[in-house]
C-alpha cells in the first residue's frame, strides 16, 4: 500500500483545460493597458502569482522607479481581472483527461487532494463552483473525506500573496489537513514553476504534465521527478510507490 498522504495539484492546465485561454486573457490586458509583451513571454510565467505577473512585466518596460509603475501595475491587474472572471463566468469550464478518474482513483486509497494555483481567490471560487468541486468546502475552503477536493489554497491566503515558486501554498494545504511529512506528498502541475514550488517544499516526487501550457522539451529543463504525458500516468505511479 502507498504511503502517499497527499496530492496537490495546480488547476489550468493540470486538472482544469486551458488551450491558452489564460494566456489570451494575460494579452488582451496587456494590449488594452499599453503593455508590450508578446505571447511566449507571458507564457514562460504562467503558473506565477498573477498580480507578480504584471509587476514583472511593467518593471520591465519601465522601471520600478518610474512614477507610474504601480498606477499602471494597478491598472493592468484590474482589467486583466475583469476579463478572466469573465472568461471563466461565460466560457466553458471542463476537467483535464483522467483527472475526475484519477481523482476517484485517489479517493479508494484515501488520499487526500488539494489543489492549488496562481489563481487569486475570486476567480479560483469561480472555477470550483463551474466544476461542483466546492461541493462541501468550508469557509476556511477545507472538505471532508466525502468532498471531491479536501482543500483550496490560493496566493490570497499566503502572506503578502506569495505564490510558486515558494513552497507556501504546499505547506499550508499540508498544515489544513494536518500532514507533516513532506515526503508523504505528491505536487503535480503543468510549469517551471510548478516544479520548483515542489522542489522547494521537499514533496517526494515533483511532477508535471506535458499537455498542459509547457511542453515536455521546455519542462525537462529543470528539476523534476518525471514528466508525464497527462494526469492519467499517475495513478500507476502512485501504486508503484
Amino acid at each position: 500500500m502507498t504511503s502517499i498522504q497527499l496530492v496537490v495539484f495546480d488547476m489550468a492546465g493540470t486538472t482544469v483545460q486551458d488551450n491558452n485561454e489564460v494566456q489570451d486573457c494575460f494579452c488582451q490586458a496587456a494590449e488594452i493597458t499599453g503593455l508590450k509583451v508578446d505571447s511566449e513571454r507571458i507564457n514562460s510565467m504562467m503558473g506565477w502569482s498573477k498580480k507578480l505577473v504584471f509587476q514583472t512585466l511593467w518593471s520591465e518596460q519601465m522601471g520600478t522607479d518610474n512614477q507610474s509603475y504601480a498606477p499602471q501595475v494597478e491598472q493592468s491587474y484590474t482589467r486583466f481581472k475583469q476579463i478572466l472572471e469573465h472568461h471563466y463566468l461565460t466560457q466553458s469550464v471542463e476537467p483535464t483527461v483522467g483527472c475526475l478518474e484519477l481523482f476517484h482513483g485517489l479517493k479508494q486509497q484515501r488520499i487526500k487532494i488539494a489543489l492549488n494555483t496562481g489563481f487569486y481567490r475570486t476567480v479560483t471560487n469561480i472555477i470550483l463552483h463551474r466544476l461542483g468541486w466546492n461541493q462541501g468546502l468550508n469557509s476556511d475552503y477545507v472538505g471532508s473525506d466525502d468532498t471531491i477536493i479536501q482543500v483550496s489554497v490560493t496566493p490570497d491566503e499566503i502572506y503578502n500573496n506569495e505564490g510558486r515558486p515558494a513552497p507556501y501554498m504546499i505547506q499550508k494545504a499540508m498544515y489544513k489537513l494536518g500532514i507533516k511529512d513532506s515526503k508523504k506528498v505528491i505536487h503535480i502541475g503543468d510549469t517551471p514553476v510548478d516544479l520548483a514550488a515542489g522542489m522547494n517544499a521537499n514533496c517526494l516526487l515533483s511532477l508535471a504534465v506535458t499537455n498542459g501550457t509547457h511542453t515536455r522539451e521546455k519542462l525537462q529543463q529543470y528539476p523534476n521527478h518525471g514528466l508525464l504525458n497527462s494526469l492519467i500516468e499517475l495513478k500507476n505511479i502512485i501504486i508503484n510507490l
